[in-house]
């Protein structure tokens, strides 16, 4: 798994090369500001963009803005944010072009360095993963979708476990049903939001884009 990564605190930027390159993945670069990143991306094109949000010089929304920008010349690029922050618009617009997996982690929540290089292997081979918090702040203010209204309470459980990247048979354990049970939650959850067939991961991506956009 190839990488670039952006981040302007030294430490952790050195940190995180040595997590990866300990994991059998390549880190092509590292940066520490928005225009050396969107450079970077273009340049190398990797498997999956490792951004922070804030970034130099603005130190405002810059990491987001400029994998917005460098989507723009490579559709579908897959972008792990991992932030302090939740920037829900920007996010947003990351996951309402539908032009690539996302991933959007907050630093002090990850717990499990194993864990955290599973998740960026999940959003490079295209799946969405979401911390809960992200998931939460993101539907906070969340439109009256019809589709989404017709999901019952543990439909939307469902779907809200599937938007943090977890398997059916993890979303089985933390809801303390079987694995057929959650099946057929996410089959209801499919035809309510009019998903056509498909291979099952391909629509649990536009089912947790429609959850997260709506």
């Amino acid at each position: 798994m190839r990488i670039v990564l952006a981040e302007d605190l030294a430490l952790l930027r050195e940190g995180l090369i040595g997590i990866f390159r300990a994991n059998g993945c390549t880190v092509v670069e590292a940066v520490d500001n928005g225009p050396s990143l969107i450079r970077a991306l273009t340049t190398h094109r990797p498997d999956v963009a490792v951004v922070d949000v804030r970034l130099p010089p603005t130190f405002t929304d810059e990491g987001l803005r400029a994998v917005i920008e460098a989507r723009k010349q490579i559709p579908g690029l897959p972008v792990m944010v991992l932030s302090q922050y939740v920037e829900q618009l920007y996010a947003r617009e990351l996951l309402s072009d539908r032009a690539g997996a996302m991933g959007y982690l907050l630093k002090d929540r990850v717990l499990d360095v194993g864990q955290f290089v599973t998740n960026v292997r999940q959003v490079a081979a295209g799946s969405t993963v979401m911390d809960p918090e992200v998931v939460d702040a993101l539907l906070t203010h969340r439109s009256a979708d019809p589709l989404l209204l017709a999901l019952t309470p543990r439909e939307h459980e469902v779907l809200s476990l599937m938007a943090e990247g977890r398997s059916n048979a993890a979303i089985a354990g933390r809801m303390f049903v079987s694995e057929k049970t959650v099946s057929k939650h996410s089959a209801n959850i499919f035809a309510k939001l009019r998903l056509e067939p498909s291979e099952d991961d391909n629509r649990r991506i536009l089912a947790v884009l429609a959850y997260l956009e709506g």
